[in-house]
């Protein structure tokens, strides 16, 4: 069964979301246990609508992902244009790649958002633009922290975004306006591990089971208890990473998405949902500093702006 492949989400251009659950809680089935943690809503602020890592509603423009959020001056989602290659459908099987060359993802683009954040923290001028490509992409960027890796901040956008200043966004906002963590110290740096994901290949599913779990993330539609129309998203290591099936995703969707009513199956035949792929590449501190060793002096944080790495 497949779904009627589209080039863009069906989302409206200034919609955030977020996608990563921040737990790993037990879930069965039957649809009727709440999931607290995964309702957060990130409020809005000047740079447009946030959400979260984990889903929220549509109601308010928001979104909870993993890594999604919105800001003033995203373009519109028609900018993603097959034509431009950014959505060409993937060159490998069940979304797993064949080579590195076939990816658009790479770690210097994790190196940029430690740049950026590197030099917010300690007040240097921002980094200059980097070399790799600028091509519109919908992103997540993501950060994690200490050895088991725990969620510090996780947001992104759907709308198609060029690539530097896109992660240049992200990059700050998901380390310091993620609504469910304080904003990321100095001090942090060194435990943090920097993801970055870019959405692909978004297609309209035939139903609520037609994506496969580890390969789509997913992103759900629906009408609450209230009549109003909420929405919510997970990226595609979600539901992996957390041992859910796909009942159980869906399920954990619904409450993050703020639906607090029993779940049946007939309501979940009511769900609209689009899947897409993403491709990710993630880098720790310890590795971002070895690509700049250059940069620093006496191998101190306290070191000349990062952006001289960049021509």
């Amino acid at each position: 069964r497949m779904g009627k492949r589209r080039c863009v989400p069906p989302l409206e251009p200034k919609l955030a979301a977020g996608c990563c659950g921040v737990k790993k809680p037990k879930l069965s089935g039957s649809g009727t246990h709440s999931h607290g943690n995964q309702t957060t809503t990130a409020p809005s602020s000047s740079s447009g609508p946030l959400q979260n890592h984990q889903h929220t509603d549509g109601n308010n423009g928001r979104e909870n992902v993993s890594d999604l959020t919105l800001g003033p001056g995203n373009s519109p989602i028609t900018r993603m244009n097959p034509t431009s290659g950014a959505l060409s459908p993937l060159t490998r099987p069940n979304g797993t790649a064949n080579s590195a060359k076939n990816l658009v993802v790479t770690a210097e683009m994790c190196c940029y958002c430690f740049d950026v954040l590197y030099c917010h923290l300690y007040g240097f001028p921002q980094p200059r633009l980097p070399r790799f490509t600028n091509d519109p992409y919908p992103l997540f960027v993501t950060w994690k922290t200490g050895r088991d890796k725990r969620l510090r901040g996780c947001i992104g956008t759907f709308s198609a975004m060029n690539l530097h200043s896109g992660l240049r966004e992200y990059t700050l906002t998901s380390a310091l306006k993620d609504s469910r963590f304080p904003p990321l110290t100095r001090e942090e740096l060194p435990k943090l591990f920097c993801s970055v994901s870019l959405l692909t290949n978004f297609e309209d599913a035939s139903d609520y089971l037609d994506w496969e779990v580890g390969i789509h993330g997913i992103r759900i539609e629906f009408i609450n208890e209230k009549g109003v129309k909420r929405t919510a998203t997970y990226l595609p290591e979600v539901a992996k990473e957390q041992d859910w099936d796909q009942i159980q995703t869906i399920d954990s969707l619904l409450r993050k998405g703020g639906f607090k009513a029993p779940i049946t199956n007939d309501f979940r035949k009511t769900i609209k949902l689009t899947r897409y792929r993403s491709e990710k590449v993630t880098i720790s501190y310890a590795e971002y500093m070895a690509s700049r060793q250059h940069c620093f002096q006496n191998g101190t944080l306290h070191a000349p702006p990062l952006y001289n790495h960049y021509s």
